[in-house]
């Protein structure tokens, strides 16, 4: 598997895409994207598992049933979320449009919105930037793509990789957005993928849904579960491998390990993102005596508000860490854990037994002004790991939340 540098959507064979400035944001700044293949495509999707659901969502779950999808539209400045009726009537225009546009049906294009919630869209700007941002594709427009799906990002997310599957090179891409609002619930972030491997539908399915187990799912920026949530992926089969058909053959598994890595990269840019973040936390659970009590400890302590203020401050207070272990509600065995600070070049214990040790307050305090701040909690209780990522908890994350409306 290699990495495109400066990799993104529009790598992949058969793909083309565009982002364009329709004015649904007050700054200005690019707010429509869309993505197409050429060729028919399979889907697979996550949405999330928050009961108030935008209206974009439910299109989705409905049009991901289609046995081609072509086309992606997403926008941002306005989350059609708590909408009514109207905002369902209006995400479903969304499809039609591009639908007409591109020659296909309502059902072979997905939609997604992204911004404030519980505003009407201002059909009028959507319709005339949906028809202009159908003439704005090209095989250059993934960059600008990734640009029109940002919210309070700092930087567009885009991840791109190659493989050889059957002799054929296989591309997988992927463009994500999210800074606030961050705690994955699926099974406001958002990601799309897209990849020219020929798989499946149900299998592609199956190995997206577990994928984003252990990478979006693995990430919290705030604890709130969007009503917005999605990630999906269409898969074009213009490589021209031999259709993936069995999950145990070779071609699938070395998909999956390069889907896990788009995904888990994505993910990370998301969690280094966060609102107002200085620096992105990975925290590792060791050891635990079963896959899900290792990823209820990791994602408890990355959620940890708590935690994530003394990373701020570079306060080395592990006392936060074994607390948020303890009420993780993993089972597990207080007086085995080990907890340990992990930097670039160094990584130093803090507790051992469940307890306190003697450590050197200036060198975790070096570590804890490091941009990537890492943390190791062994529970020494079995043989399952699981990694989680989020950022530390600011002053400014306060400042950007307390007026996102205005």
């Amino acid at each position: 598997m290699d990495v495109i540098k400066n990799g993104t959507i529009t790598d992949v064979k058969g793909f083309k895409a565009a982002g364009i400035t329709a004015g649904l944001k007050k700054s200005g700044k690019k707010d429509l994207a869309l993505i197409y293949s050429e060729y028919k495509a399979v889907s697979a999707a996550v949405f999330t598992k928050n009961m108030v659901k935008a209206a974009p969502i439910l299109v989705d779950m409905e049009n991901i049933k289609s046995e081609n999808t072509q086309a992606i539209v997403v926008n941002s400045g306005n989350a059609n979320a708590c909408t009514g009726e109207s905002g369902y009537i209006n995400a479903k225009k969304m499809t039609e449009v591009i639908a007409e546009k591109l020659n296909l049906l309502p059902a072979e294009v997905l939609v997604e919105s992204t911004g404030i919630i519980g505003v009407q869209m201002d059909m009028e700007k959507v319709t005339k930037g949906l028809e202009s941002v159908v003439a704005e594709l090209s095989e250059d427009g993934g960059h600008n793509a990734g640009e029109a799906i940002m919210t309070t990002d700092t930087f567009p997310k885009n991840t791109a990789v190659k493989m050889n599957i059957d002799g054929k090179e296989v591309t997988i891409a992927g463009i994500a957005k999210g800074s606030g609002m961050i705690h994955p619930n699926m099974a406001t972030m958002l990601a799309f993928l897209v990849t020219d491997v020929s798989i499946d539908k149900k299998l592609l399915q199956k190995a997206f849904s577990e994928s984003t187990d252990d990478s979006y799912n693995m990430v919290s920026v705030d604890g709130d579960t969007s009503t917005n949530d999605m990630a999906g992926i269409l898969a074009n089969g213009a490589a021209e491998n031999t259709k993936i058909t069995d999950e145990n053959s070779e071609g699938y598994k070395t998909f999956k390990e390069a889907l896990n890595f788009v995904n888990k990269e994505l993910a990370k840019s998301i969690a280094k993102d966060g609102e107002g973040a200085t620096k992105l936390i990975e925290v590792t659970a060791k050891n635990a005596r079963t896959m899900e009590d290792a990823k209820k400890v990791s994602k408890s302590v990355v959620t940890s508000s708590l935690f994530k203020a003394a990373v701020f401050g570079s306060d080395a207070n592990w006392g936060r860490i074994l607390c948020a272990v303890g009420y993780s509600g993993a089972e597990l065995i207080v007086d085995k854990i080990e907890i340990f600070i992990k930097g670039e070049n160094q990584m130093i214990q803090v507790a051992k037994n469940g307890m306190g040790i003697e450590f050197s307050e200036e060198e975790v305090e070096k570590i804890l002004k490091e941009e990537k701040v890492g943390v190791i909690v062994n529970l020494n209780d079995g043989n399952h790991d699981a990694t989680a990522w989020g950022c530390d908890l600011t002053y400014d994350y306060v400042k950007i939340n307390a007026d996102y409306r205005t």
